[in-house]
């Protein structure tokens, strides 16, 4: 038997080859895709949806209509086999599988596979399949006879079959553990367990925990039918890396999660499913099915968790619970989520609002906001964090970013204090520090993606630092900034090398954040004068057509105000930056403009420092006209009701026509 870690050592190795979690992959465009379905209960009559359910009526409709229509069935052994090479999969492959181990799979879903010769995987969870005729189970907050979940003796007979394909739906990682001092019960496989004497789980322990677990059902499974499972289905869809990488070590490759889209043979390691709910109408079975790579328009909110901090955790508290009614009264898809402090609008970040080795904690928050936002307001969360701009006090050496200035130009010196205060992207120790940082982050919070600020910038005078010379000189420039700015086809690598190391570290930190949180979606600010004014990369280090190669989500801060221009002129502005987005291949569906809430040159205290609701409401629908699919808007001022949530949600909510539901 080779050893844990030579097996762990290859499933890391299978993952990384097999790539699933690629960001982009070249065979994208060309590899066949297939469906996954997934089904929870069935029900003869008024299917409860505690259970996820279906009736019975309703899934033969489906699955026969897919039969009719062309569709294939295919099974695990189709997978590996198309995948190894061995045959090609069918055009318009559909994978089935039934999640919970629900007694109804034997009784009424067993019957139709038969009936349709259909293959399907169906996923057991051990603490609800073991145990004796009239013994009770936990399932969620209620408590279940036994009986309600299939015996061992049903399972061997439908493996018999040769139909049924048996997974680990995990032994007991199947329910919610406590992730924060505030309450809150999160998914298991992905939440690090606090506890309210000892703190949070130590990633020792956790990784035990998931090891643990993984190998006990696999041996319950062969104990039982005498065969490991292969496939690994993540309780309620959650799933991360390191969770992917302990089921492939197991023996368990192929896992299923509940992300959005259509499957790929790149990446079984994590299939995508649709889940089948709320016992749909065969019309709406189909639409959903032949729009599952659609995704929708993008409705964000940028929130500063400052807002919602208060010494007194009493208020805090109710902060929070103004803040939630609100997004959900929005009805939007995604928050964009503070998760650092900068109570005094510096821009260098000295305090975050999670637990994490790096900085100090403002107050353990941001789990609870996000995980609030997620279940109530049904929002997307992604973390909203800097990428340079932070002070990590005295913790060693660690090089800034410097400018170039050798003659002390007042105007250089006078451009370097408005940017950022950043550590240098090029010196190896801001790295590691920075990324243990974001791996805190995912730890600690459930978050859907990430935002990255902007101030992941670098001017035409930046970096001059030892550590960005020497990366200079690594790539063939001059150690010399003097010697590339008097070349213009220096200046011009220079300019590109800056841009691609930015975007190089920000995916170094997605890829990071994704051993603990996955899918990930990245998303990145981009300043407005990138799309207008392509030479205006050399005084960011922002370029827009490489911003929509790297990331899900291009945000563009479409904000004329803050870029001095006049009101009168500032719908033109706009109309000029969706034009830009629009002459780009997916740009549009790509980009996510993001109005200013609030006039920043203006002083605090100045009542016309809020911009119009009704102004805004006015950008809004200009950007609807002009075709552009997403936006959204920054600041919110949940506590004042600013912007008026009257007059943006007309123009903002996507239970607004067209988007509202039937």
């Amino acid at each position: 038997m080779p050893s844990r870690a030579a097996m762990l050592l290859f499933a890391t190795a299978w993952i990384l080859l097999a790539g699933i979690f690629s960001a982009t992959s070249g065979l994208a465009a060309v590899e066949p895709r297939f469906i996954a379905l997934c089904y929870h209960n069935v029900e003869d009559s008024d299917p409860d949806q505690t259970y996820v359910g279906v009736t019975t009526g309703k899934l033969i409709e489906q699955l026969s209509w897919l039969d009719r229509n062309g569709y294939h069935f295919i099974s695990v052994d189709d997978l590996i086999a198309a995948r190894e090479g061995r045959h090609e999969l069918p055009s318009k492959s559909v994978l089935l599988t039934f999640d919970d181990g629900f007694e109804s799979f034997y009784t009424r879903v067993f019957p139709v596979l038969k009936a349709l010769r259909a293959p399907a995987i169906f996923a057991v969870t051990g603490a609800w399949v073991t145990g004796r005729p009239g013994d009770f189970v936990t399932y969620g907050d209620r408590r279940l006879p036994r009986d309600f979940f299939v015996s061992w003796d049903q399972v061997r007979e439908m493996m018999a079959s040769g139909l049924v394909e048996i997974a680990s739906h995990t032994d007991a990682l199947h329910q919610g553990i406590l992730a924060n001092p505030q309450g809150n019960a999160e998914p298991a496989v992905v939440t690090h367990r606090f506890d309210t004497h000892s703190g949070y789980e130590t990633e020792e322990a956790y990784r035990r925990r998931l090891d643990g677990d993984t190998e006990a059902m696999a041996r319950l499974i062969q104990k039982e039918t005498g065969r490991r499972p292969r496939v690994l289905v993540w309780p309620y869809g959650e799933y991360n890396r390191l969770a992917v990488t302990i089921g492939a070590a197991h023996g368990m490759p192929i896992t299923l999660s509940l992300a959005e889209g259509s499957a790929t043979l790149s990446a079984l390691g994590a299939v995508p499913r649709e889940l089948i709910n709320q016992d749909p109408s065969l019309a709406s079975f189909v639409t959903d099915l032949r729009q599952i790579d659609r995704r929708g328009p993008v409705r964000a909110v940028q929130l500063d968790l400052d807002y919602v901090y208060d010494p007194d955790p009493a208020q805090m508290d109710r902060n929070v619970g103004v803040l939630v009614q609100r997004i959900h009264d929005l009805s939007i898809s995604t928050v964009y989520l503070q998760a650092f402090a900068d109570p005094n609008g510096s821009g260098l970040v000295r305090q975050v609002y999670f637990p994490n080795r790096q900085l100090p904690m403002r107050a353990d928050l941001f789990n609870r906001v996000a995980w609030q936002l997620r279940t109530r307001a049904r929002v997307q969360v992604y973390a909203w964090m800097p990428v340079l701009a932070f002070d990590f006090g005295d913790a060693g050496p660690m090089q800034h970013v410097a400018p170039w200035n050798p003659a002390a130009d007042p105007a250089i010196s006078a451009a370097a204090k408005e940017n950022y205060q950043r550590l240098s992207p090029f010196d190896p120790t801001v790295r590691r520090r920075i990324r243990e940082l974001y791996e805190d982050l995912a730890r600690s919070a459930p978050v859907a993606g990430l935002l990255f600020h902007d101030d992941a910038l670098l001017s035409d005078h930046e970096d001059a630092s030892s550590a960005a010379l020497d990366a200079y000189a690594k790539a063939g420039l001059p150690r010399s900034i003097d010697a590339i700015r008097g070349d213009p086809q220096l200046f011009a690598r220079w300019t590109r090398l800056k841009t691609d190391a930015l975007i190089d570290f920000t995916q170094e930190l997605a890829a990071a954040v994704r051993q603990y949180r996955a899918p990930l979606r990245t998303a990145r600010n981009i300043y407005a004068r990138p799309l207008l004014e392509p030479q205006s990369e050399a005084w960011f280090a922002q370029q827009y057509d490489r911003f929509l190669a790297a990331y899900d989500e291009v945000v563009v801060m479409a904000m004329p105000r803050m870029e001095g221009v006049p009101d009168a002129e500032a719908d033109a502005w706009l109309r000029r930056l969706v034009v830009v987005a629009s002459s780009r291949p997916g740009g549009l569906a790509k980009t996510v403009f993001e109005l200013q809430a609030v006039d920043w040159r203006k002083g605090a205290k100045d009542p016309a420092r809020h911009i119009s609701s009704e102004v805004l409401a006015g950008e809004m629908r200009l950007l609807s006209r002009l075709g552009a699919l997403s936006f959204g808007y920054y600041p919110d001022d949940f506590v004042s009701d600013l912007p008026k949530l009257q007059a943006i949600r007309p123009a903002f909510s996507l239970q607004s026509h067209p988007y509202r539901e039937p």
